[in-house]
């Protein structure tokens, strides 16, 4: 395959769609991520390709729900593997919290892949690959899940995630941490805290927030989840989008 150059304006983008482009070739990441992947860099133009302020404030509070949970787990599929996989086991490490595979479109032969990707990658230990435990509501594979991960989780991050399962896994109770780029997607507005960032971006900033409040006292990390306002949040999102897309017009 011919090299991106480095000094081509869209480098990044490019080179994020030339992994998964790769990671569907070794059949980690199913036909149907790469559309995926695409409408998620559409909106990803629409911030500029930044971090807003507003998506700073959340993966802050992210990190507060992250430190306070009792049993957080990182929720894995095949795009996050192939666009995040250390940066989530980074992630996972410093928490701590568990990793478990979890795929829309589930094969025993994907599981098995992202399974030794993640190890290799350094992750010791991955959940989902053996399944004893249900979702409940809904009726498909994504509800298969491991009893000692997602199903006794209080807190899941959820990168790149579907909305149905996003519902349910609040129906059972769980605080849930979702990382879309789409601020009108169902998993963006049924979630308890929504990212509205690129996972790239997205996840090592969790991280550095971790470092920065892990000291800080349990009274202190509720305030942050008790201030957050996920309506809010997405509403002046899109009111960033509509501002700068009007800015351009000038």
């Amino acid at each position: 395959m011919t090299e991106i150059p480095k000094d081509h304006p869209r480098y990044l983008s490019l080179t994020l769609r030339k992994k998964i482009s790769e990671y569907m070739k070794k059949g980690i990441v199913h036909e149907t991520g790469l559309i995926a992947h695409g409408r998620g860099e559409a909106f990803d133009y629409l911030l500029g390709e930044t971090t807003t302020q507003h998506a700073e404030e959340a993966e802050k509070t992210a990190a507060a729900a992250l430190l306070l949970a009792k049993k957080p787990v990182i929720s894995i599929n095949g795009n996050v593997t192939a666009l995040a996989a250390k940066e989530c086991i980074s992630l996972a490490n410093c928490i701590p919290a568990k990793l478990e595979i979890n795929l829309f479109h589930r094969t025993n032969s994907r599981v098995k892949k992202i399974t030794k990707e993640l190890h290799r990658m350094g992750a010791k230990e991955v959940y989902g690959q053996k399944t004893d435990a249900k979702i409940p509501g809904i009726q498909h594979d994504r509800a298969l899940c491991s009893k000692k991960g997602i199903f006794s989780a209080d807190v899941i991050l959820v990168p790149l995630e579907d909305g149905d399962r996003t519902q349910a896994l609040k129906n059972m109770g769980k605080k849930v941490i979702a990382i879309d780029l789409n601020p009108l997607s169902r998993t963006a507005k049924t979630a308890d805290i929504t990212i509205v960032d690129n996972i790239i971006r997205a996840i090592p900033n969790i991280e550095k927030w971790i470092y920065k409040l892990k000291k800080m006292d349990k009274k202190e990390l509720k305030k942050i989840i008790q201030k957050w306002d996920n309506k809010k949040m997405l509403r002046e999102t899109l009111i960033f989008i509509s501002e700068r897309l009007n800015s351009l017009r000038e």
